[in-house]
This record gives C-alpha cells, structure tokens and sequence, in this order.
C-alpha cells in the first residue's frame, strides 16, 4: 500500500485546482490532480503522492450542493491518513453565503480532521495578492496596479460573487464564519518561532460562534518570504492532528518547504514546446485582462460566439458555433472562440453567467467530438470547470508553468484521443497578455 499523501486539497474551481498542481510540482512535490474524487484502482494507478488533488466546481454551488460535494472529500481524507485537507478557495476569496460559501465549505469538511480550529492563508504573493491588518488587496491583471479587494475594478463588480468587503474576518463572518482572528503580517517576518507562540496565545482562549468548531484564524501574508514561517507552523500543527487549511495555492507553496521539498529545478524551469497542430482557445471570461489577451492573439482566427443565445441554451447557436470552430481546426488554423467581442462593453450583468459557462463545455465536448488536438486553452474559471467536466477524462499532471495562476497540464483519460492532450487553465484576472500566444508559439 502506498503512504498516505502530506496533503489532499479539493480546488473550487479547476483554474484553480491547477495552479496548485502547478504550484506543488514545482516545488517538487509528487502531485497529480484528479478530476473527481478517486477511488481505490485510480488511487494505484497513480502510485506514491505527496499531494493529491481533486478539481471541483463548489465556487459555483449553493451551500446545499456544496455538503453533497465535498462529502466524498472528507471521506477520503479520512481513509487516506494525510494530515492536511486544503479547501483551495480563489485568490481574491470571492464567494458569498448563497453561492461559493467558503463557510459552508469549511461546515462540510471540518469534521474530517482532529484540530477544532482553521487555518486561512489570508494572501498569494506571486499573483498580486497580499493581505494586511486581515484586509485583502488584489493587482489588476499581471503586474497592474493593487487595489483594496473592495474597490478592484474587476473583483468588485464579479458577476456572480461581487468582493464588497475587504476586510476577510467581517467577508467570511457574512458566510458563518463568526470570530475569525487574525495573526498580522508583522508576527510572520519575525520568523516560525514567534508566529509558533503567537498562535500558541490565539488559541488559548475559546473561540466565538454560534456553534461548536467555527473557529479559526487568519494569517496576514504580505510578502512571499512569510509563507515559509506560515508553512512550519501549520505542519508542525499537522503532525500532531489534522487541520484542516483555506485558501489559495499559497497554502501548499508554504507547507513545500516544511515537508522538506527539495525545489524540482526542472520542473520550475522547463519551457513550453511549441504546439504541434493547431490549438483551440476557449475564452469564457468576460474580464478586461481577458480581453487585453485576446487583442494580443495574433496567429489566431477569432470566433465570436453568441453569448446570450448560449446563455439560453439555444441547440442551433451551439452547433452552429461547434461545427465553424471545427471547420477551422481540420483546416490547420488556430481558433480563440471568445464571448465579448473587443468592441463591445462588458455585458455580464445581462448574461447568466453559470449557463454560459455550462454552454462553453458543451461546446468544447462538441469540437473535440469532431476534430481532435494536442493542446487547447481555456479562460474563466467557472467556463475552465464546466468545460474540464463535460469531457471523457478523470486526472491532470503538470507540464510546465504558462505563468502566474496559469499550468500547462496534461490530460489523463481512458479514451485514446483524449489521454496525453495538453491543456492551459487560466482564470479571467491571471496571466500575461501574450498567454495565448505563449500557448501555441512557446
């Protein structure tokens, strides 16, 4: 029997989920993600992990499917014998008592492990992401300008879960979290010993809430040098009993360097082939870095898809669309469908933005039914999980880094045609403008 993995960790949405595969196979760890929760065969035939994953669509989910979701989860957990089950929220924790609950995540899953407590990594340096005095600050885009999670541009008027608070204890308190404390950024620089007493104290004396385990404490990340000392204090938590971890990929890069990663250079170095045939993008995303990447695909044929009528579900849009991009691909061209036309305003108040996720992995499934590919791109995290799911495969394993938040993966599935294909993940606010083109040239 192989030894029970360091970590499980369920990613809320599969951009997500792979940026922590991303994250932890660079770091060296032994990591394979799972597209739904394994069981025993697909468990050997993955052999020995340090890290086992598993993508889900729960940032999506009411607080009712979210519990039937991530049951199997918890239950895994348990039989498996690992010592820390990461809840692997959105950078930016965008999520809301009736959809994406972080609290009903945490409800669902935190009679899995032995600690009465969470922990919440409060930031993702490498994304832009830093939390201060327990307030949240995102960068618009790569590099762009920081903003208070409250006032982003983009984060601020989400769809679906709109950041109208950034100050995450008072956020998560709207979702059941009551009397989240908080350990500042200040504590961490000063290294593993001091957080290690300072959470000593915050745990000394009992927590509010209305019921019995809804404790928990968020720690400040303001720089990436603190992840190290966040790391050692929440494994040598761990070795001791289960905890249980929210948050971004930061989570599984800060316990790396407790778990005795030894840092796999060639994976954090390995480059990007160019692609062999033509690639298919599938821009879901209605975000302005979306649409700043998709004016910089150049060697691309760009479709514009009918959002409203996929939105609507309308059979004819939908193979009309399906049979066009095909069309494209058998003749060699490289096709970024794509929902939001440059020329146009952002029109997501007026789109169900669930359905048109639904719609796109419908129409991926309906492409790859007509003309297989060695590589493809999808952009959005709701679009990225419906489109993973609507097809015939059951892992994913890193290939090599297409920059912050984003993995080149490949895919693992029973059917031929499917099994070795590669894909990129990328959520609407992550990566550099050329990603597409990186994606196809290398």
């Amino acid at each position: 029997m192989s030894p029970a993995p360091a970590i499980v960790y369920y990613g809320d949405d599969f951009t997500g989920a792979t940026d922590t595969l991303g994250t932890a196979a660079r770091a060296g760890l032994r990591t394979l993600l799972y597209l739904k929760t394994p069981d025993a065969s697909r468990l050997a035939q993955a052999g020995p992990l340090d890290v086992l994953g598993i993508a889900g669509a729960a940032r999506a989910m009411a607080p009712d499917v979210m519990e039937a979701e991530l049951a199997p989860v918890a239950a895994l957990f348990r039989s498996l014998g690992a010592r820390v089950l990461h809840y692997k929220t959105c950078s930016t924790f965008d999520s809301a008592p009736h959809i994406g609950s972080i609290g009903a995540a945490v409800r669902a899953l935190r009679g899995a492990v032995e600690r009465p407590w969470t922990a919440i990594v409060g930031g993702q340096p490498n994304l832009g992401r830093h939390c201060l005095f327990g307030n949240l600050f995102a960068a618009a885009g790569a590099g762009g300008e920081v903003f208070r999670i409250d006032r982003h541009p983009t984060m601020s008027r989400h769809p679906v879960t709109p950041m109208e608070e950034a100050d995450l204890r008072l956020h998560l308190a709207k979702q059941g979290l009551r009397g989240v404390r908080s350990i500042l950024f200040t504590v961490a620089s000063q290294g593993p010993e001091v957080l290690g007493k300072a959470l000593e104290r915050t745990l000394q004396a009992p927590f509010a809430g209305e019921e019995a385990g809804t404790g928990a404490v968020l720690f400040d990340v303001a720089d990436a040098a603190q992840l190290a000392a966040i790391g050692h204090v929440l494994w040598a938590q761990a070795r001791l009993a289960t905890l249980l971890a929210v948050g971004p990929s930061s989570v599984a890069d800060a316990l790396a360097s407790a778990l005795g990663a030894p840092g796999d250079a060639q994976a954090a170095q390995r480059r990007v082939a160019p692609a062999r045939g033509p690639v298919l993008v599938l821009a879901g995303s209605l975000s302005p870095v979306t649409a700043r990447q998709v004016a910089a695909a150049r060697s691309f044929d760009t479709v514009w898809l009918d959002a409203s009528s996929l939105a609507h579900r309308d059979t004819a849009t939908l193979k009309r669309h399906a049979q066009e991009i095909a069309q494209a691909l058998a003749s060699g061209r490289n096709v970024l469908a794509c929902t939001r036309p440059a020329d146009q305003e952002i029109t997501e108040g007026k789109l169900n933005a669930q359905a048109l996720a639904r719609a796109g992995g419908d129409l991926l499934a309906k492409v790859l039914a007509r003309v297989p590919l060695q590589r493809i791109g999808i952009a959005g995290g709701d679009t990225s999980s419906h489109a993973v799911q609507a097809l015939d495969a059951w892992g994913l394993s890193y290939v090599a880094d297409m920059g912050a938040g984003a993995s080149l993966c490949r895919v693992h599935s029973d059917i031929a045609v499917l099994d070795g294909m590669e894909i990129m993940l990328k959520g609407g606010q992550m990566g550099s403008e050329d990603v597409f083109e990186r994606l196809l040239l290398g």
